[in-house]
Parts: C-alpha cells; sequence; structure tokens
C-alpha cells in the first residue's frame, strides 16, 4: 500500500518493542492484564483511526471495532477464521454464545469483509452479513525463486496445535517404510508430539526443528518432496500457497478452503480430516509412483499464478477505497 502512495501505519501488541519498519508501529504491551490491554488497545486504535481515512483489521476484531467506530472511522476485516470458535476453544470463558454475539456485532458493522476462501465467505454470510459486502481475496504467494534439484521427504511448517492433528501425520507415516519428516513451528502440543513420534518408532526419521523465519520455511518447502497438513479443520493456510509457489505439491486433508487451492491429482492430494489409512495410502502412493509426483510438481507453481501479490493487493486497495 506504501508502494502505491498511501501512508500506512500499525497498531498491535507485542511482548517486546516491534522491531523498526519502514512505517510507524504503535504497540500496547501483551503482558497487561488482559482487561487493561484490551482498553489500551482499543484505545490506540480510536487514537491512531481519528487520523486515517480507513481501518484494515486482520486481527483484534473487537478491539478494532470498537476504537474505529469510536472514532467514526470506517474499518474493513479480514477473516482468517471463526474468531468465536477459536476464541472458545482457548479458553472456557466468556461463553461460546456471548463470543458468538461479540463477533457478529463487529463483522456485521464492519464497511467490508475480506475472506481467504469461499468457504469462509459462505460461513460469513451465514452470520448475517450481506452478500455485497464479503469478498474472497486469497493470500498471496510469495515472490520466490526456483526450486531445489534434490527434493526429499515430507515438511511441514505451522503452529503445533490441536486443530493441525499432527498426530495423524505421524501414525500415518509410522505406516510408510523410509520417508522422513522435518516439522517447524512451536505450540502447546510440541511435546506430546514429539513423545508421540518415540512410541511409534520413527526415532530419526522425524525432526522437531523448532520455529523457523518466513524465508527458512520456503527453503524448507523448496527442499521437501511434498508438504503435509493433516488438519481437522482449517480456512486457508497460506503454507499451502507458500509450498505450492516453490513447487512443491501437498498432501493434505480435505477440509475447510483447504480444496479451493489443492486439486486432488493435480497439484497435490487430498483424504478426509482424521483418515489415517488415506492419508498413509497418499504417502505411499506419492512416494512410490515417480510420474504421479513429477506431474504433481510441474502444475504447483501454476497452479497459483492468480495468487500473484500485485493482483491481490491491487484488490485489497480497491476494496478499502470503496470503504473510504
Amino acid at each position: 500500500l506504501r508502494g502505491r502512495g498511501h501512508r500506512v501505519e500499525v497498531v498491535t501488541t507485542a511482548k517486546a518493542p516491534p522491531a523498526t519498519e519502514a512505517f510507524p508501529v504503535h504497540w500496547v504491551s501483551r503482558w497487561l492484564p488482559k482487561g487493561l490491554l484490551h482498553a489500551r488497545a482499543a484505545a490506540l486504535v480510536r487514537k491512531r483511526a481519528a487520523h486515517a481515512d480507513v481501518v484494515y483489521t486482520t486481527g483484534m476484531f473487537g478491539r478494532s471495532a470498537v476504537g474505529a467506530l469510536a472514532a467514526r472511522t470506517p474499518y474493513v476485516v479480514k477473516l482468517t477464521s471463526d474468531p468465536a470458535f477459536e476464541r472458545a476453544r482457548r479458553r472456557r470463558l466468556p461463553p461460546e454464545w456471548l463470543l458468538r454475539r461479540a463477533r457478529d456485532l463487529e463483522v456485521l458493522r464492519a464497511a467490508h469483509v475480506v475472506c481467504p476462501s469461499a468457504w469462509l465467505r459462505e460461513v460469513a454470510i451465514s452470520w448475517g452479513v450481506p452478500p455485497e459486502r464479503v469478498t474472497v481475496l486469497p493470500n498471496p504467494a510469495p515472490a520466490v525463486d526456483g526450486r531445489a534439484t534434490e527434493a526429499r521427504g515430507l515438511a511441514f511448517a505451522g503452529r503445533l496445535t490441536a486443530q493441525k492433528s499432527l498426530g495423524v501425520a505421524l501414525e500415518a507415516l509410522s505406516r510408510v517404510d523410509g520417508v522422513e519428516l522435518v516439522v517447524a513451528g512451536e505450540g502447546p502440543e510440541r511435546a506430546s508430539l514429539e513423545q508421540r513420534a518415540g512410541e511409534l518408532g520413527l526415532g530419526t526419521r522425524v525432526r522437531f526443528v523448532g520455529p523457523k523465519r518466513r524465508e527458512e520455511v520456503l527453503d524448507l518447502f523448496r527442499a521437501a518432496a511434498a508438504t503435509i497438513l493433516s488438519s481437522s479443520w482449517e480456512n486457508f493456510p497460506h503454507t499451502v500457497v507458500e509450498s505450492l509457489a516453490v513447487g512443491t505439491p501437498v498432501l493434505a486433508t480435505r477440509t475447510g478452503g483447504v480444496a479451493e487451492v489443492v486439486e486432488d491429482g493435480r497439484n497435490g492430494l487430498l483424504v478426509d480430516p482424521g483418515d489415517v489409512d488415506g492419508l498413509a495410502a497418499a504417502i505411499r502412493r506419492y512416494f512410490e509412483d515417480e510420474q504421479l509426483r513429477e506431474r504433481l510438481r510441474a502444475a504447483a507453481v501454476p497452479s497459483v499464478a492468480e495468487y500473484a501479490p500485485e493482483r491481490v493487493f491491487g484488490r485489497l486497495e480497491t476494496i478499502l477505497l470503496e470503504a473510504i
């Protein structure tokens, strides 16, 4: 947006001062008590929104909505999931009906809602958002160079949470001989996943390498024969686009918006969520069938051509200008 001539500033929360950027970054400490954190973040959004034409919120929906409305500045919401569903699974309080009510108020008051998948767009419309105010805008593919010549094994990158169901991937891997898996990321499930890998006798076939920078994740995907995503639920995981953009097919579960990006038999293989046997069969098929592997690899990059950054950000700019 700055490259298109717009003034941009960011409001966020952080545990430490954010890195210096080419634009102002205003922040509130995450170490504050929750109630105070929410109040200060909303107040900061209001203060900065008073000097802005539009607020584009990719998180902190409640605080962004309160701050933008108080400043009488239109706001555009980018949904990446159902916030009530996600919040309810992170904490027991408040009750889910109250989270749904708060979600509906935040989203229904937005000038526009952006969703990375058609699946999530239909979900947003079911909450009462008028269809003409909901646009599918996929996550942009990264600008990358070619892939490595010797790709091997499987790779995963992301938060190690229950949603990702990596236990299913480990179980499937244990039923296929010789295939290795590199897991990049951190999260509450890491210790139990490492223990499970040991119980399954996977030994050195699975390596947990911790969190990686985005550039390192792209290198990891580029060096893999395929990436794996065994999630129980998803919206539109950006790692799927990143994997395909570097020419690496995806073995994934058919959930949420994943099937809008990964086409079974074209740029990857799809199985049902929780289907250990199906995922094991897909892994085995992929590594045993060289012609299939080469065909999927050849289709990977072209399959995400429509996610080029200029196309995605150009549409986003139009949405923000229309909101103003």
